[in-house]
């Protein structure tokens, strides 16, 4: 009987967990550049001092949806849809660097190019920083070019040029973060086949309705498990009032 209690146990675990994958999901449904989250189930062995006679069931986010989200014209010139399977190159939290598909791109106070979220934009030479200018222009290999203040808009100066990273031939995988990086710890090299669209942002990729269907079968997954161990404790009370003694 405690089999039955630990096997809906560690499946009640794993339900738990892609119920969290799929909030997380329809959290971040208007999230630009988002990649949904796939949670995957794994078997767990228990080792100990005999055979491998009981698993867990364990469930986590192994991958994500790689498809590319619908592209939606803003008119920003500092706004970029990455197209094909590039990413833009950022630097991390911790320094390191990652890669995104966030291309709702602004500028700080201090003229350093970031994401929507804050983080710096990597370019040819480290993060990007901008002098102030009158007009700017990302071509589609990812060019910078900028009239300064004061100059002549018939002559743009190319500043920089986005770092467009392609994970072709390299294993990626996304972090707590949100962001992706190469999972040996290298970086990805500059793709210079790699295009934007300017002016134009890539929305998430998360299909809400079918979020929405797996976190009901994930909710009657949890509703099963809980009825094994109610059914499992009806079979102890059962044995255990065989177990009596008469008269007892």
């Amino acid at each position: 009987m405690d089999r039955l209690v630990d096997t809906a146990l560690t499946a009640m675990r794993a339900a738990l967990s892609r119920q969290s994958t799929i909030a997380n999901n329809l959290a971040n449904a208007n999230t630009t550049g988002f990649r949904a989250e796939i949670a995957n189930a794994n078997t767990v062995w228990i080792d100990g001092q005999t055979f491998r006679t009981r698993a867990q069931a364990g469930e986590q986010v192994l991958g994500a949806d790689m498809k590319e989200g619908s592209v939606v014209s803003t008119g920003n010139p500092l706004d970029v849809a990455v197209n094909g399977e590039a990413f833009l190159t950022v630097q991390a939290t911790d320094g390191s660097e990652a890669y995104t598909r966030r291309g709702d791109l602004q500028l700080s106070d201090s003229g350093l190019l970031t994401t929507g979220d804050g983080l710096p934009v990597i370019g040819n030479s480290g993060p990007i920083t901008l002098p102030p200018y009158d007009s700017i222009v990302i071509a589609k290999d990812g060019s910078i070019s900028i009239v300064p203040q004061g100059g002549d808009p018939k002559s743009p100066q190319q500043i920089d040029r986005l770092k467009l990273a392609n994970p072709k031939g390299s294993q990626i995988a996304k972090g707590l973060d949100g962001l992706f990086r190469e999972v040996n710890g290298g970086v990805l090299p500059d793709d210079p086949l790699a295009r934007v669209t300017g002016g134009s942002l890539e929305g998430s990729n998360v299909n809400a309705t079918e979020m929405l269907v797996q976190m009901i079968e994930a909710s009657r997954a949890w509703e099963t498990q809980v009825k094994m161990i109610d059914t499992a404790k009806q079979i102890d009370d059962g044995g255990a009032s065989l177990m009596k003694l008469p008269g007892s």
